[in-house]
């Protein structure tokens, strides 16, 4: 066998089943790696925070300039705190996802957001 055949095989993991992870994440029998600067692009686009926080900012940024300045402060700040706290925690937010969304989880696997590995 050559250098690249072994190389491939050791760099290679075994495939998961959805149905097997979701029941064998709680008990423990999977340990979850999760590339961190994916997951944090593949949460907020899986969940939408982008729009959301533009969905606050917005109006906060109008509420302002119509006067009511710290209505308006405070929306803005809600907005961006809450697209940062997303990025923050985006691997917790990514296995909880996967556990219970299977297009997720497929999606999360396939592109290499995240590697399930037996325990």
């Amino acid at each position: 066998m050559n250098e690249t055949n072994k190389l491939a095989e050791n760099t290679t993991a075994e495939y998961i089943a959805y149905e097997e992870f979701r029941d064998g994440l709680p008990r423990g029998r999977f340990k979850g790696i999760v590339n961190p600067d994916l997951a944090r692009r593949f949460v907020l686009y899986r969940l939408h925070v982008t729009p959301i926080a533009i969905a606050i900012i917005g109006p906060g940024i109008a509420i302002a300039l119509l006067g009511y300045t710290v209505i308006g402060a405070l929306m803005v700040t809600a907005g961006v705190l809450f697209r940062w706290a997303v990025k923050r925690e985006a691997a917790k937010f990514l296995v909880h996802l996967t556990a219970r969304t299977p297009a997720a989880y497929y999606e999360a696997t396939t592109h290499g957001v995240m590697e399930v590995r037996r325990i």
